[in-house]
C-alpha cells in the first residue's frame, strides 16, 4: 500500500463529488443534461513487459460523460416555449457562430427574431410572403408582423338544396324588392383586390319542373339590371329526375365596385353537389376563397417545427419552420455553458433536418424539457462518493501509520 493509490482514489472521489454537485446545482436548469464521472485504473508501464502480480497505482478520471437521456416534458404559458421529445438540438446562431441547445424557453427581440436569453437567434427554414418555405441552407428565424394580403375573391361554392315542391311564382317579373317573384335567396360576403367586403346575394325563380333561373345581386344593386329594362339572370339550374343537379359550368358572375379596388372583378359560382328535392330549401355549402386583409394575432409552433400565424381575419399562414440538428456522437460535443454546445471532431458534423424526420424527434410547443437530473439517485451517489473519499483517506491514514512504526523501530 502506498499513497499514490490513495491520493489517486481521494482525487477520483472529490472529482465524483464536483459532477454530482454540479448535477444536483443544474436540477432546475431547463434543457441540462446530467454528467457522470467515469473512471479507469492505473498501472506503471514495465521495461520487461507486463507481470502476472502487477499491482497498480490508483485511479484516474477517463472522461466526464453527459447522459442526452430525455427529460420530462411539463407545460408553460408561453408559446414561444419549445420542448424537443426525442433526438435533435436547436440550431442557433449568434453572428454566425452556430451553436446547439436543448433548452427551448425563446422570446421575441425587437426585430422579431427568436432568440434564447443569450441572444443567439434560433434557425430554420424562412418563408416568403406566400407561405412558401425556402427550405436550403438554415437562416434566422424571424417572425413577420406585417399584416397579411387581402385575396380578391374568385370561387364561391354553393351546395344547396332546391325545393321540388316549390310552384312557379306568379308574379313576374323578377324583382328582389318582391319576395313573391323569386322562391328562395342566400347571400355571402365576397371581397375585393383591396379586401373590401361585399355582399353576393343570389336569388333562386323556379321556371318549370326542374328548371330554376338564377339572379344575382351586389350590395343589393342586381347584377346586369340595366334600368327600366328587368334583371337579367346570371344562368340556370336543370336536374334530373331523381334530383341531381344536370352538370353545368360554373357561373361567372361580374361585380362592379367603387372602393378603389379592381373594378369590375368576376367571381366563379360553382353549384356542383346542388340538389332538387321534396324538402324545404337548406343551404349545405357556401364557401368563398377571398378575405380582407389582417393582423397578426397570435402564433403556434407544430410537432413538425412548422410556424403557423393566426390573423385577426380568420386566416393562417406559414412563417417558418424551425430545424434540428443531429449527431452521430453527441458525448463528442464540447459544453459552452449557457445550456450550449458546439461540435468538435469527435461529435461528427451536424446532421440538420426538419422535426420527425430520420432521428429527429418532434417539437411541443407551450412546453420545456426539465433537465434529466435524478434528485434521488444524485443523493446516493453523494454518499457513495463520501464513503470512497473516506476509505481512500483510511489508506493513506494506514500508510502513516505503519511508516511511523517503521521510524519507531530504530
Amino acid at each position: 500500500m502506498g499513497f499514490q493509490q490513495g491520493l489517486s482514489g481521494l482525487n477520483a472521489a472529490s472529482k465524483s463529488l464536483d459532477v454530482i454537485g454540479n448535477n444536483v446545482s443544474n436540477a432546475n436548469t431547463v434543457g441540462f443534461k446530467e454528467s457522470q464521472a467515469q473512471f479507469a485504473d492505473v498501472y506503471a508501464n514495465s521495461l520487461t513487459g507486463a507481470g502476472a502480480s502487477q499491482i497498480g497505482i490508483g485511479t484516474k478520471v477517463a472522461v466526464v460523460a453527459q447522459q442526452f437521456t430525455q427529460g420530462n416534458i411539463s407545460a408553460s404559458n408561453n408559446p414561444l416555449d419549445v420542448a424537443i421529445n426525442g433526438g435533435g438540438f436547436f440550431r442557433m446562431s449568434n453572428n454566425g457562430t452556430v451553436t446547439y441547445a436543448r433548452n427551448g424557453q425563446f422570446q421575441l427581440d425587437k426585430s422579431g427574431y427568436i432568440i434564447n436569453a443569450t441572444g443567439a437567434r434560433l434557425t430554420g427554414y424562412t418563408a416568403n410572403a406566400s407561405g412558401v418555405l425556402s427550405t436550403g441552407a438554415p437562416a434566422d428565424l424571424n417572425i413577420n408582423t406585417s399584416d397579411l394580403t387581402p385575396q380578391t375573391t374568385t370561387k364561391v361554392k354553393a351546395v344547396l338544396n332546391l325545393d321540388s315542391g316549390s310552384t312557379v311564382p306568379v308574379t313576374t317579373p323578377f324583382n328582389m324588392a318582391d319576395p313573391t317573384t323569386y322562391n328562395s335567396s342566400t347571400a355571402v360576403s365576397v371581397y375585393d383586390s383591396l379586401g373590401n367586403s361585399h355582399t353576393l346575394q343570389t336569388f333562386y325563380v323556379k321556371t318549370s319542373a326542374n328548371n330554376w333561373d338564377v339572379y344575382a345581386a351586389n350590395d343589393g344593386v342586381p347584377i346586369g339590371y340595366v334600368p327600366p329594362a328587368a334583371p337579367v339572370k346570371v344562368g340556370s339550374l336543370a336536374f334530373a329526375t331523381d334530383g341531381s343537379l344536370v352538370p353545368a359550368p360554373p357561373f361567372a358572375v361580374p361585380l362592379t365596385v367603387g372602393t378603389g379596388a379592381t373594378s369590375p372583378f368576376t367571381v366563379s359560382v360553382d353549384y356542383t353537389g346542388t340538389s332538387q328535392y321534396g324538402s324545404a330549401f337548406s343551404v349545405n355549402a357556401l364557401k368563398q376563397d377571398g378575405y380582407t386583409s389582417g393582423r397578426l394575432a397570435g402564433f403556434s409552433i407544430s410537432a413538425d417545427g412548422t410556424i403557423v400565424g393566426r390573423y385577426t381575419n380568420g386566416q393562417s399562414a406559414t412563417l417558418g419552420q424551425v430545424v434540428l440538428a443531429n449527431f452521430t456522437n453527441p458525448n463528442g460535443l464540447q459544453s459552452l455553458g449557457n445550456n450550449l454546445w458546439t461540435d468538435t471532431a469527435a461529435s461528427g458534423p451536424a446532421l440538420v433536418g426538419t422535426p420527425s424526420s430520420g432521428s429527429l424527434g418532434v417539437l411541443q410547443s407551450s412546453a420545456v424539457e426539465e433537465s434529466n437530473v435524478d434528485l434521488t439517485a444524485e443523493l446516493v451517489n453523494m454518499i457513495t462518493a463520501q464513503r470512497n473519499y473516506q476509505a481512500n483517506a483510511q489508506t493513506i491514514k494506514t500508510q502513516d501509520q505503519v511508516l511511523q512504526t517503521l521510524v519507531n523501530l530504530r
